[in-house]
């Protein structure tokens, strides 16, 4: 292949990953939309939309194979090259955890009130299409920064969790002092379907919760592979 194609390949591949890049992101900010919302219809056409996302990978992946194999890139095309195969790997990896999130909205809307779902969920997201603008611009200091903004993701993460757990503690708990004072057979079974229905709003938000600290994590991902494409460096790959 003349050179100047293989540069045209090399190009593409970037562009293609970036334009990857914001595909994933418009999959995940519906699945925000839906489960902040709890609009199941939007929450299917994200899940139904997640083989579009996979054909592109798939194609990407077969993209970097070909580079890899038949150009034998050297120093800093090889760097672009595996470093854009794990970028897309990524990337295929918040698109599914965006199918997770789609479906965790309540049936009245939301995840939970003790977790601020649609601001987490922005951030996360966010985080994403700054690793990938990092990626398309070849900028190192934009990928150190995105990973010092994940030590305070997660810790925004740890005390969502708490508060869900600490709310479920304080219901539990004011219902068995109402337990104390001789109820009927009939509050009974209604305390036993509230406490079914916290434990499952309960559930949905801690799984959120996960899978947003989890996004974040493919964000970072995304800059340490990025900064190891443009310095040689992998003070962030772990």
């Amino acid at each position: 292949m003349p050179r100047e194609n293989y540069q045209e390949k090399l190009d593409q591949l970037r562009d293609d990953v970036v334009a990857m890049g914001e595909l994933v992101g418009e999959r995940y900010d519906a699945a925000i939309e839906a489960a902040a919302t709890g609009d199941d219809e939007l929450a299917r056409e994200v899940i139904e939309g997640d083989h579009e996302v996979n054909e592109t990978y798939l194609g990407l992946e077969d993209d970097c194979t070909e580079l890899l194999a038949l150009q034998q890139p050297v120093a800093g095309d090889l760097r672009l090259v595996t470093a854009s195969f794990k970028v897309i790997t990524d990337l295929e990896r918040v698109a599914d955890l965006a199918t997770n999130l789609a479906g965790y909205g309540g049936p009245d809307g939301g995840v939970h009130p003790a977790v601020e779902f649609r601001e987490l969920g922005e951030d996360a997201g966010q985080m994403v299409a700054d690793a990938v603008a990092a990626y398309e611009a070849g900028d190192a200091e934009a990928c150190r920064e995105i990973a010092a903004r994940d030590d305070d993701f997660d810790e925004r993460c740890r005390q969502a969790s708490e508060a869900v757990v600490r709310e479920l503690l304080e219901a539990d708990r004011a219902r068995n002092e109402e337990a104390t004072e001789g109820r009927g057979a009939t509050d009974a079974e209604a305390d036993a379907e509230a406490l079914e229905a916290s434990l499952d709003e309960v559930s949905r938000a801690l799984l959120a919760v996960r899978d947003l600290e989890r996004v974040a994590d493919h964000a970072v991902n995304v800059a340490a592979r990025t900064l190891y494409m443009v310095e040689n460096d992998d003070e962030l790959i772990y």
